[in-house]
């Protein structure tokens, strides 16, 4: 029961934690003013947003998988692929959801992704450090 509730408590500040980061990007990039017209529905730069935003996600569990479990039953050589695997993904959404930032031109509601590009940088970073964390002790082993 004790640890079912502190994985419940942190999951809650890991998310707590990742809503805070995404806005201070917002904030930083100065996209963090809410629409005056708000643009329902999927538009391309939220769809770009939203793939990117989903390939930082998967490159976050691979790096989480990989630190973890380094090898597997597929040999001694899946921990350093896992990390690589995690580090391109987490490049890939890092760099895409920095675009999607920089060609945005108005905050929330707009229908230009910025707030799935600043869930995609954040995590994408993520990634990086994940993927990095598990490739420095690979190479260790």
């Amino acid at each position: 029961m004790k640890r079912t509730f502190a994985l419940i408590l942190a999951a809650l500040a890991a998310a707590a934690l990742f809503a805070g980061l995404v806005h201070a990007v917002l904030v930083a990039t100065h996209l963090s003013e809410p629409a005056a017209i708000t643009v329902y529905g999927l538009t391309a730069r939220r769809f770009w947003a939203t793939a990117v935003a989903l390939l930082a996600l998967v490159g976050v569990v691979i790096g989480g998988l990989a630190l973890v479990r380094p090898a597997s039953r597929f040999g001694a050589s899946s921990g350093p692929l896992r990390a690589i695997m995690a580090l391109a993904a987490g490049l890939i959404a890092a760099v895409n959801g920095g675009l999607v930032l920089a060609v945005a031109k108005g905050g929330p509601g707009t229908g230009n992704g910025v707030v799935g590009g600043a869930g995609a940088l954040v995590l994408g970073l993520v990634a990086l450090v994940l993927g990095g964390m598990a490739l420095v002790r690979s190479r260790r082993s």
